[in-house]
């Protein structure tokens, strides 16, 4: 009796989702929800293109950048002047608009399946581990499209003089080194972004939840949902940038060089976890919380705007 009335209650969800007038769904939708976090995740990220610059030099040089963030800055500015504070930006630009899409979008769409195949009433119960296993799967795809930008973008900032630009760093890795070089750091960045999106959208989850428990959404302005996406997603990136900052800095330290003939990534990745050690693998996290808590924010207000800019409505809540 009780499985009958679930999937009573289940297909009255379903029905009364498709009749719903200002409601999309299918391609339609996806397609606001990819779109929304394509420009969420570039813009965020190619605005904070100055602190990631100092971020990574921090990562890789930490003998020379020793004055934290704010030294960094300077010491960036007074050797390469500011332009320097820019290196990278086209590939994060482009690599963080192709992940963004699959990121925001891809959660949507795995969300959506796992409610689809467990329930409304089951993925309301067991609503973390839906947010975790479709932040996870959506990530996965996330970094296929980002790696070999990432990588281009860190091979321009470690190495200044490298090429000029996305296309002439892309070329010339692709030309010397083959496709392979953009995935040596695919390790990494799974270890690195799967983690941090796990965590990014479960706290984000849970704090919106709380804060619209005490505030129902619906008696709250326009304005006020924005600061509550601000607010949670500060949250959120802050958590979620402790979580993944050791292999963040692996992820900058294999992509810096190219390795040695016959060198497989496993024993790279393992030289360099040795040679960094835990204090080594927590460099520059000062400035990576500010730039992840600060973009993480952005997002989630950008993202949340552009969805209702977009009529991208639909979809399933499942948060109590």
């Amino acid at each position: 009796m009780a499985s009958e009335a679930k999937t009573k209650v289940d297909a009255a969800v379903r029905v009364a989702e498709a009749n719903a007038p200002d409601k999309l769904s299918g391609v339609a939708l996806y397609s606001r929800f990819a779109l929304a976090g394509a420009i969420c995740c570039s813009v965020t990220h190619g605005a904070l293109t100055p602190v990631d610059v100092v971020k990574t030099r921090i990562q890789l040089d930490p003998a020379t950048y020793n004055n934290g963030m704010i030294g960094g800055f300077r010491k960036v500015v007074a050797n390469e002047g500011a332009g320097a504070l820019l290196t990278g930006v086209g590939p994060t630009f482009a690599g963080y608009f192709l992940q963004g899409a699959f990121k925001f979008g891809g959660y949507e769409f795995f969300k959506q399946q796992s409610i689809n195949l467990l329930g409304v009433e089951n993925a309301t119960n067991y609503r973390t581990g839906v947010y975790l296993a479709s932040s996870a799967a959506a990530e996965f795809f996330a970094d296929i499209a980002l790696c070999p930008l990432e990588a281009t973008r860190i091979r321009l900032v470690s190495e200044p003089t490298y090429a000029n630009g996305l296309i002439g760093g892309f070329s010339k890795m692709l030309k010397n080194e083959g496709v392979g070089a953009f995935y040596a750091g695919f390790g990494p960045i799974l270890f690195k972004q799967v983690p941090y999106t796990m965590s990014k959208f479960v706290v984000y989850e849970k704090v919106a939840e709380a804060i619209y428990r005490k505030y129902p959404k619906n008696t709250l302005s326009d304005g006020m949902q924005t600061a509550v996406n601000l607010g949670s997603g500060l949250i959120a990136g802050m958590a979620a940038a402790v979580v993944s900052q050791p292999a963040d800095t692996m992820l900058s330290k294999i992509n810096k060089t190219k390795g040695l003939p016959g060198e497989s990534t496993t024993s790279r990745l393992i030289k360099i976890a040795k040679d960094l050690g835990v204090k080594g693998s927590f460099a520059g996290l000062g400035a990576r919380l500010v730039m992840v808590g600060t973009l993480t924010a952005g997002q989630f207000a950008i993202y949340g705007d552009i969805k209702k800019a977009l009529g991208a409505t639909g979809g399933t809540e499942i948060s109590k």
